[in-house]
Parts: C-alpha cells; structure tokens; sequence
C-alpha cells in the first residue's frame, strides 16, 4: 500500500483541476505499481470482504479480471460506507469505485463511470407474508407506512418521489432486516439480488416481488457501473473496452452469476444514455 501511494502521491502534482475531462496516465502507473486501489462498500453481494479477507462481490471480480487484462494483475479493497465512494474517489484514496454504484445524472456530474456491468429490479424487505401487500414505492406512500432504506441509496429518492414523506436511513440491508422484524419500519427498498440475498434462510422476513420504480413517470434503471475521477478518460475508456469484450462474450454472466445475478441482470444500456 505504501508503494501505491507514494505512486499516486507523485502524480498530486499533475492532476488537471476539478471537473476536467482528459486523458489521464493513471493506468501506466498501475501497470508498473501491479496493483489497483477499489473502493467498496462492505455491501453484498456487490462488494465486500469475505471471511478469508479477500475482496469479492460482482464487482470487484468484474475489476479482477478487466485489471488483469489490462496489465495490473492484483486489486487491493478500501472498505467505506456507500456515501463516502465518490469522494473518497475524487479525494485519491483509490483509483476505482468497484461498487455496483448505480449510474445516474447527478452522479455523472462528479465522476466518470463505465457502462454499466448490470440493470436491476427494486425491492422490500418486508414481513413473513407480506402483511401491508407493499408492491411499490407508491403503496408505501398510500397507505402512510414506514419506509427504510440504506445510505445514499438510489431507492431514498425513488421513494420520495413516489410521495414518500420520510425515509429512515439505515447502514445496510443487514440492519434493514433487523428494523422490520422487529417491527421499526414496514419495509425496507433496495435491489432486487440484495434484498433476496439478506433474507435468504430468513423465518423472520421476505423479500417483495420485484419491480421497476418510476421517477416522474418515467423507468428509474438501477443499472450499475465502476466510477472513475473525471481526468482519467484513458483509465475509464480501457476498462470499457474489456467490459464489452466480457458482455459479448457471455463471461460477464459467468463471473456474477455466484453473486446472484442471471441473465436478466444483463444489459446493453450505456453510461452515456444514464447520464442522460
């Protein structure tokens, strides 16, 4: 790590100012380092440390074979809360979100991001049986019930939207599985493979039916993607290349799909068509 950094404290010097979007050497300098620095979120099955203290989750084995096709043949992962991704990333704490971080407008005005590796369904935390019938954000809002979700998630502002007056933030699904079994909260939002994954084995909770949330009548995607600073268009376009490769392949699958994902995770949507 001390070799790492002192790489990319070397190149502080050249870095354009915020906000500028230009071709980067970042990439070289991982090439020689041998190593990439990802930032995640602790957050299954998107990225996390497993009990034998290695990175996984279906984004940082995305990450593990691009790097290695591009000549960077070890990642190293930085745990951080969700909310602190991106300015951990523009603050140089590592050279890549490889979060699952879904890709949208306001986003895209901080960092640049791939296309995106997945499209996911919404869904609830709710109790055995479903008891208040929660199929979406707008049942919830209906029918005046209590909403959780995790922090700077996209599913706060889906469900604000919806008419949802308050949302309890929580740290996690984990902790949002907990809220309603114990009856704090009556669901809790967020991706389909998550929701499934947290209350798999569970006799105190299910997950909802999946659905598509809608944002002023139109389809919010929940489609997700790896995020890079601004000034490393080279980095980003280079990860790119390899990530189609993997779709067209159908290697992509093959990697996530111990995660949880299928086929109908899969997508042809663009970071520039989510950026809108």
């Amino acid at each position: 790590m001390a070799a790492l950094g002192a790489v990319g404290a070397a190149g502080c010097s050249r870095v354009p100012s915020e906000g500028t979007i230009k071709g980067g050497s970042l990439l070289d300098r991982l090439r020689d380092a041998g190593s990439v620095r990802v930032g995640i979120a602790s957050e299954p099955p998107f990225g996390y440390i497993n009990e034998d203290g290695e990175a996984t989750g279906e984004a940082p084995e995305i990450a593990r074979v691009i790097f290695r096709r591009l000549g960077v043949p070890e990642i190293r992962a930085i745990p951080v809360e969700f909310g602190a991704l991106i300015p951990g990333l523009k603050a140089q704490q590592f050279d890549v979100v490889s979060a699952g971080m879904y890709i949208n407008p306001v986003r895209c005005e901080q960092v640049l991001f791939s296309d995106p590796d997945y499209l996911m369904l919404d869904a609830f935390i709710v109790k055995k049986g479903n008891p208040h019938g929660i199929k979406t954000y707008e049942d919830v809002a209906k029918k005046g019930l209590k909403l959780a979700s995790g922090k700077s998630y996209a599913e706060i502002d889906y469900a604000k939207a919806a008419g949802v007056k308050e949302v309890m933030i929580l740290p996690d699904q984990v902790a949002g599985l907990d809220a309603v079994a114990q009856g704090r909260v009556d669901a809790f939002a967020g991706t389909n493979v998550t929701v499934k994954g947290v209350v798999k084995g569970s006799n105190r909770a299910e997950s909802s039916e999946p659905f598509q949330p809608e944002v002023d009548g139109k389809p919010a995607y929940g489609a997700g993607g790896f995020a890079f600073r601004q000034f490393e268009k080279n980095l980003r376009d280079a990860f790119n290349e390899e990530l189609h490769k993997l779709k067209k392949s159908g290697e992509l699958l093959r990697i996530v799909r111990p995660f949880g994902f299928t086929e109908d995770e899969m997508t042809d949507l663009t970071a520039k068509e989510l950026c809108g």
